[in-house]
């Protein structure tokens, strides 16, 4: 059956103009013996001439090409634009006159084909630019160049150079007001000062330059290496942020932008940014069809890691969120912040964050309301677990603004009764 699908495909699809040609060529040769009349010997004649010409003609339409594609980046953020430029060029001494050009992406609204005619030794050259809507891995290219004869007989297809990919990273919004319960830390202010202000911590030395404070030379290490050192100095400590993503696949629902994936990915982006810039270590953690961990640092160089994990990741894990709190448990310390971003209305992940809460962790939900998103399940019972084990939580429907929802923590009721609690003897 496949096989006759393909010849279907070959000969009455693909090749239909060559095909009825050949049709023609045989009843006309038929006839012509048949009868002896002579224009059917000429139609025959003619056909066997037309079919090798029009072969020929494609082929000359693609001898001498030289197709370029230019792409400046290969990673962008969600609604940032791609800029690519398509050239051309004709070395050959015949015109081009059909020349159909393409850069086949997977990349969602992207339009590059064109059809365009080339003088000999001319070439075109075009930008193109789209917009990443969606996060994700997409390819791009090789380029290709399309082109046929008069009679549509042959349809012939090139390719130019080599592919690439390009990953889309999500895009994470500020939360200017955001909030989780601290370790009680020095380092955990809302305000914190930079490295080249004095703290208690000292790392190490460097030479003197120009502006440095006199309090600040290290004088043994000068009288030894006979030049101006001084000291620097780390920041105050502050306990590790951990964001548990849960993947699993049958707590999600939703499609499009408009699903509890994308939500979570979004909130788990814009969760490591607020920390990331407040230089405190953050790690990642989720479990799909990898494993996918990123343990606790700092720096841009570790969010641009953690943003490639979120970009592809995928909710099609088969392990509950109650079981990857279980068994990584060991990682979570006692200076430890744990934010858990999840639509799941499963209450026995509930029971895993209070085991981390007696331990002394810090941990914050971030809870996505499945009804919302079309879901049949509602996170009424989860939400009234966690209150009731005072566990800080934020609750995100699909109507809501994440900055708004997000952000409004640090003036909520909530927040007044937990500093009130760290700072009650």
């Amino acid at each position: 059956m496949n096989a006759l699908l393909r010849l279907y495909d070959f000969y009455l699809i693909r090749h239909r103009s060559l095909t009825a040609m050949s049709v023609i060529f045989v009843l006309a040769l038929t006839c012509a013996f048949a009868t002896g009349f002579w224009l059917l010997f000429r139609l025959a004649y003619l056909i066997l001439a037309t079919v090798p010409l029009s072969y020929l003609w494609a082929r000359l339409n693609l001898w001498g090409l030289e197709v370029t594609a230019e792409r400046r980046v290969d990673r962008l953020q969600e609604g940032q634009a791609t800029e690519d430029r398509i050239t051309v060029r004709n070395r050959s001494w015949f015109s081009k006159l059909w020349l159909e050009v393409d850069d086949p992406s997977d990349l969602p609204g992207r339009a590059v084909k064109r059809v365009i005619g080339l003088r000999p030794g001319g070439y075109r050259s075009w930008r193109v630019s789209t917009v990443c809507a969606r996060r994700g891995l997409y390819s791009m290219g090789p380029p290709t160049v399309t082109t046929g004869d008069p009679f549509g007989l042959f349809r012939l297809t090139r390719r130019f150079g080599y592919g690439q990919r390009i990953l889309v990273y999500p895009r994470a919004i500020e939360l200017p007001n955001f909030y989780v319960p601290s370790a009680r830390l020095p380092g955990e202010g809302r305000f914190r000062r930079r490295t080249q202000y004095v703290t208690p911590n000292a790392s190490g030395v460097r030479q003197y330059q120009y502006g440095d404070s006199f309090n600040r030379i290290h004088w043994p290490t000068t009288v030894r290496t006979n030049e101006l050192m001084v000291k620097l100095f780390e920041m105050d400590p502050a306990s590790d942020v951990w964001v548990v993503l849960d993947l699993e696949a049958k707590v999600h629902a939703g499609s499009g932008d408009d699903s509890t994936e994308e939500y979570a990915v979004k909130i788990a982006a814009s969760v490591a940014r607020y920390f990331l810039m407040a230089n405190r270590a953050v790690g990642y953690l989720a479990l799909e069809r990898t494993f996918d961990l990123e343990e606790a640092e700092r720096g841009a160089q570790h969010y641009m890691r953690i943003l490639e994990h979120l970009a592809l990741a995928d909710a099609e894990g088969d392990s509950a969120l109650a079981d990857l709190l279980t068994a990584e448990a060991r990682r979570f310390g006692r200076h430890t912040t744990v934010v858990v971003v999840t639509p799941s209305t499963d209450e026995d992940w509930v029971v895993g964050l209070q085991s981390l809460a007696q331990r002394g962790v810090k941990v914050a939900v971030i809870l996505l309301e499945p009804s919302t998103f079309g879901s049949p399940d509602n996170s009424l019972l989860v939400f009234g677990a966690l209150a009731a084990s005072d566990i800080y939580t934020y609750l995100v429907k699909r109507s809501d603004d994440l900055a708004q929802a997000l952000g409004s923590g640090i003036d909520s009721p909530w927040v007044a009764a937990a500093r009130n609690a760290e700072v009650r003897p």
